[in-house]
């Protein structure tokens, strides 16, 4: 299936060829048509299988199609989302694809001066992509209405309730027409986002993609069995055999994840480390040299990666085992996404050995081994 067989118009259609993307993931293939037919979607998706294509595109060709006459430019889509960097990735999607229409989008989150914010949200935008807490806020002080909301996001739903924010999200809805569309999106389903999902959801298209197949598929898995003390000198090893590729390196610990910048710094490496340690500022600049390839190599703590969505990075590395397997599952997921293909690969110790034999139970495969 191609993306114009799903009913896109040319000007989304001119924007995803720029970014020459040929043809609809899983997850857009089935959401995409329902969507633009404004019905509701519940998504079980993880980040890394093209979800934010699949509400991005229909609610920008159905506000495209519906353009809003007059000076007042309400906000007519709502897109609620848990952190500020996945928030930031959003916005940057919807920048692009729509980029051939006159939709106005506008990013609102903590942690920085809300000022701009605010003077963007007087301009008038289509769409505003949110973290609950900023939204909030700024629908306190009267600089946000969201009366004239047709579409409502709530991505990574399970994500959400980790982070302490359900209640947030339930005073959100409250200030929401009862009248809309609401496509909800979570990689997992416990007990109270089923329940959430239900309560505002209308004979919704139940649309499930399986994380575990799409990591078998897409990305080469391989672990290295190597002494602790040994550890440093193949990570620096691997990397440099990477060559120009970008590579993102997972440590179990905040300390872990400096000390590992500062080895690959000595050995001539450009890295640099984000956790949850580092300022909002200092962990916006490492992901934006990152992904422009000024620093080659990143190293994250599991929190402070989640939901990061770096185009074609080819390379993962486990420098330490996380404790839950499901974590490797998102760890190895920032690679071979949207069906592209990446490669993993684990140093494992002997201290280790339970962890790997979780982990492939959960991935349902031996993962080779190089030495």
């Amino acid at each position: 299936m191609t993306f114009q067989e799903l009913n896109i118009i040319e000007p989304i259609l001119k924007a995803l060829d720029e970014k020459k993307y040929i043809k609809p993931t899983p997850i857009q293939e089935k959401a995409i048509p329902p969507a633009m037919e404004c019905r509701d979607i519940l998504g079980c998706a993880q980040t890394g299988t093209g979800k934010t294509a699949a509400f991005a595109i229909p609610i920008i060709q159905q506000l495209y199609k519906q353009q809003h006459q007059g000076k007042q430019r309400p906000i007519r889509a709502l897109v609620l989302t848990p952190t500020r960097e996945l928030a930031i990735q959003i916005e940057e999607c919807f920048r692009h694809y729509a980029k051939y229409t006159n939709v106005k989008h506008g990013l609102v989150f903590g942690g920085v001066n809300q000022n701009p914010q605010i003077e963007k949200l007087k301009k008038g935008v289509d769409v505003l992509i949110a973290t609950p807490g900023r939204l909030l806020d700024l629908i306190s002080q009267g600089f946000v209405k969201l009366d004239a909301v047709e579409h409502f996001v709530l991505d990574e739903a399970d994500r959400m309730l980790d982070m302490g924010f359900i209640h947030d999200i339930k005073r959100v809805l409250m200030k929401l027409p009862k009248k809309k569309q609401t496509l909800f999106f979570s990689a997992t389903m416990p007990p109270p986002i089923a329940a959430l999902s239900k309560s505002i959801l209308y004979k919704p298209i139940r649309i499930d993609i399986t994380p575990e197949s799409s990591v078998v598929e897409t990305i080469e898995q391989f672990v290295y069995y190597v002494e602790k003390e040994d550890k440093r000198k193949l990570l620096v090893s691997l990397v440099k055999e990477a060559q120009k590729d970008s590579v993102l390196v997972f440590s179990r610990t905040k300390h872990g994840a400096d000390r590992i910048a500062r080895i690959l710094c000595r050995a001539g490496i450009g890295s640099e480390a984000i956790h949850g340690n580092k300022s909002q500022t200092a962990r916006q600049n490492a992901l934006t040299n990152f992904k422009s390839g000024k620093t080659r190599v990143m190293i994250a703590t599991d929190i402070a990666a989640r939901g990061l969505d770096i185009q074609d990075l080819p390379l993962v590395i486990n420098y330490d085992l996380p404790d839950v397997p499901e974590t490797y599952v998102h760890r190895i997921g920032r690679t071979g996404r949207a069906g592209k293909t990446g490669k993993a690969l684990t140093l494992c110790s002997q201290d280790e050995m339970s962890m790997l034999l979780d982990i492939q139970k959960k991935v349902g495969i031996t993962i080779p081994a190089l030495c």
